[in-house]
């Protein structure tokens, strides 16, 4: 039996392109997943424990190189007998980006103090609790029942769908949430044909990122084949954009006026 000795990568990685060894090596699972859940929830009140330089870095990289956030999770099952992060450090920093991007969001739409704590409250327990459980949830289902080499192969950890999920919904968030708000008052906010364009390439980006990510995390998987079929809607999200721009219809305006009709 192969031993391996590599300590889970550091802030600075990637510092090695080895080539990873063959799934067949990974150490079954040992931990229960309550105990996994246990240990995992423990260190969220622990952050002389947490890792946030490589939170930082895993951040960035999901932008620019989003595989590479995926390489460390192989590394982790060598190491730790789990995919799933055992560190909760960029769950943190995605809830403070996640906080402090729906203040600006809110700040731009005008709304009152309030208003502004009710908006706040309802995207961090509905749009990012509620939907990130109810979609990690469902890919874990599937990717368990149709998606697994064979009945043998090994489950999908459940903190590993969660991983994967806010892997893939940081950058719509940073698109949607913040970089759109900065062009929000000067350019979105009027009507027109440019604006349209600006506003319909954020969302159509932002879906690109959702499902290639979710892809390359599902992918990365050994026991995981047809992992292809998360980027199906891909065609279907471009056809939908061309009749968006098409049809004058600004999915940012849809979206204020969602919000605005949530806390009033």
């Amino acid at each position: 039996m192969v031993k391996y000795t590599t300590s889970p990568v550091p802030s600075n990685y990637p510092r090695s392109t080895s080539p990873l060894p063959a799934p067949a090596n990974y150490q079954p699972s040992t931990p229960s997943a309550a105990a996994k859940r246990y240990i995992y929830l423990r260190r969220l009140f622990k952050f002389n424990q947490m890792d946030f330089d490589f939170a930082a870095w895993q951040m960035v990289y999901l932008f620019v190189s989003p595989q590479k956030v995926f390489r460390n999770s192989n590394y982790r099952k060598h190491t730790k007998s789990q995919f799933a992060r055992d560190d909760p450090a960029f769950l943190v920093l995605l809830s403070v980006w996640l906080f402090l991007s729906s203040i600006c969001f809110a700040l731009a739409m005008g709304l009152t103090t309030i208003q502004t704590a009710l908006f706040v409250l309802y995207v961090v327990f509905v749009d990012f609790i509620g939907a990130g459980i109810f979609m990690s949830t469902v890919l874990w289902v599937v990717s368990n029942k149709y998606l697994r080499m064979d009945s043998s192969a090994p489950d999908v950890e459940w903190g590993y769908a969660f991983d994967v999920h806010i892997n893939a919904f940081f950058p719509p968030l940073s698109l949607l949430h913040c970089f759109q708000i900065l062009l929000f008052n000067g350019l979105l906010s009027h009507g027109g044909l440019l604006s349209c364009f600006v506003s319909n390439t954020f969302w159509l980006a932002s879906f690109i990122y959702y499902l290639y990510i979710t892809f390359l995390g599902y992918s990365n998987l050994p026991m995981m084949k047809n992992t292809r079929i998360f980027l199906l809607p891909l065609p279907l999200l471009v056809l939908l954009y061309l009749a968006s721009l098409m049809a004058d219809w600004n999915l940012s305006h849809m979206l204020m006026n969602f919000y605005h009709y949530r806390v009033l």
